[in-house]
């Protein structure tokens, strides 16, 4: 790690983890079954293809399925068992494991798609009938099931799950098959395209040589092992075994890691190039999260808002486009409406509180934020799995930037529903406590719960004693939404750094561990 001593702005001595920033250029993320299934089904003759195979075989759950509970399992473990039936296909190694894992696979799917319904992710409604089509293929081609599936044959389809249309993935078809391009988001999941996807119109790799930040997007484009950037892509992308969902996911990571840490009264010191990178990031229609993906307003906002209390601030011209009149869309024709997003703008703006137009906007943010609340006080987003994320950034932004009136109440709720949602053990969570939701409620109590609540004083002490005790370096469900869900490593070691309740003592971050952004 480079420790030069170039320009740099301090607010203190930095901690780890804010010099693993650029460690690896691309940003640190977990592998996705998806994604790795993808590669398995449609790059067989990349380097690690035997090692992404056991990843597969190995992460099996007992019932069958892949990935999370309830609806969470349906993409990857789709994804997994049509990958498997590829390789069957091919007289791949190991065929008798290969078989016995996708047999359990489609006996999770055929029950699992019967009772239980995707959670709202990025592109869903066009995997889901893609993955189901290529399935029934496998399964039901003329030549008889993959070896070690004869008991398949003549078992009624996989059902499509209730409230999904096939009908967008065909649009989708048609557009690439009259060779007319696709809106450039779609291109993150241009791997549902199946053939057309080879070389698509209008569809080009970024400067990073991913299309769609995107290994299996790539894959599907690539078609072939040509050489060029998308093969150098993927070749550095996938020479660990399994991948990720996205890649490279510098800008992301960055913003969000600075604004955590300099939120919390977290010490950094943050080089001077690091500092231009993120503010050349942000162009006249904001950022994205990664070369070959749109620009977004969630990037955008907390973008802003780390420049902007690091003394960088380029304003807030570039949120704009994304005002629809009542709240901030993600990106321009989005489907729904995500909090978080709009907590971060709130964020952002209510830096700049004298910016003409930014206190009507705040005022219409708070509003749309305050009438969103669950009956319960939390608030729930489509950007991650736990409710614990949307209310620590919604509770701050308010807490922050909206502090009186309904503003206030809702606050309130939201702290009584993070006090009645503790475990006995002093943590928090979905499914069971973990650090990274731990790590959010102490910090939504910290920054908006009342100074000298006993209550509060009691559940932030119990949560921060069990930080240590809990994995929030490298361990860990993942919990945020792409095609599958992911863990952000370095931005969830953020949060469990701030939370860890010494944010602003020098005294807490022994020398030995002063590490700057480097």
């Amino acid at each position: 790690m480079s420790l030069t001593a170039e320009p740099e702005t301090r607010v203190g001595p930095a901690p780890e983890p804010v010099g693993a920033l650029v460690d690896d250029s691309a940003g640190g993320t977990s592998p996705s079954v998806y994604e790795t299934g993808r590669l398995v089904a449609l790059a067989p003759w990349l380097p690690g293809h035997g090692e992404r195979l056991a990843w597969l075989l190995d992460g099996q759950r007992p019932d069958g399925g892949w990935g999370a509970p309830g609806g969470y399992a349906i993409v990857p473990t789709l994804s997994a068992v049509e990958a498997l039936l590829t390789d069957l296909r091919r007289g791949g190694p190991a065929p008798q494991s290969v078989a016995a894992a996708a047999h359990r696979g489609l006996a999770f799917l055929a029950a699992a798609l019967r009772a239980e319904t995707p959670p709202d992710l990025p592109a869903t409604d066009l995997i889901v009938p893609a993955l189901l089509a290529a399935v029934d293929r496998l399964v039901d081609a003329p030549a008889g099931p993959p070896p070690g599936l004869a008991d398949w044959a003549g078992r009624p389809r996989l059902p499509l799950p209730a409230g999904l249309d096939p009908n967008r993935l065909t649009r989708v078809r048609g557009l690439l098959a009259a060779g007319r391009p696709v809106p450039e988001k779609l291109a993150h999941a241009l791997e549902v395209a199946g053939e057309l996807a080879y070389r698509a119109p209008g569809v080009r790799p970024s400067a990073s040589g991913a299309v769609g930040a995107s290994p299996a997007a790539t894959a599907a484009w690539l078609g072939r092992p040509e050489p060029g950037p998308a093969l150098d892509y993927l070749y550095a992308v996938a020479r660990s075994g399994p991948v990720p969902c996205a890649s490279p996911i510098t800008v992301f990571e960055r913003a969000w890691v600075l604004a955590v840490l300099v939120r919390a009264g977290v010490p950094v010191r943050v080089p001077e190039r690091v500092l231009t990178g993120l503010r050349a990031a942000v162009g006249a229609s904001g950022a994205a999260t990664a070369p070959g993906l749109p620009a977004d307003a969630d990037t955008t906002s907390v973008a802003l808002y780390a420049l902007a209390r690091l003394g960088r601030s380029p304003g807030v011209g570039a949120l704009v486009g994304y005002d629809t009149g009542r709240h901030f869309c993600t990106w321009p024709g989005e489907d729904g409406a995500s909090l978080t997003t709009n907590a971060h703008v709130l964020d952002a703006l209510g830096e700049h509180p004298s910016r003409p137009g930014v206190t009507a906007a705040r005022r219409r943010v708070t509003d749309w934020l305050v009438g969103r609340q669950e009956p319960d006080g939390r608030w729930e987003d489509r950007w991650h799995a736990s409710a614990y994320y949307a209310t620590y950034a919604v509770l701050l932004a308010l807490a922050d930037h909206a502090p009186d009136g309904a503003a206030r109440t809702a606050v309130e709720r939201g702290v009584g529903w993070l006090l009645a949602t503790q475990r006995p053990d002093g943590s928090w969570g979905r499914w069971r406590g973990t650090a990274e939701e731990t790590a959010y409620a102490v910090l939504a109590l910290a920054g908006a719960g009342r100074a000298g609540d006993a209550r509060i004083g009691a559940a932030l002490a119990r949560g921060r004693a069990l930080l240590s005790d809990l994995d929030g370096r490298d361990g860990g469900p993942a919990l945020w939404h792409d095609k599958d869900l992911y863990r952000p490593t370095l931005i969830v070691r953020a949060a469990v750094l701030a939370a860890s309740g010494h944010a602003g003592r020098a005294s807490a971050y022994p020398e030995a561990t002063m590490i700057r952004i480097a």
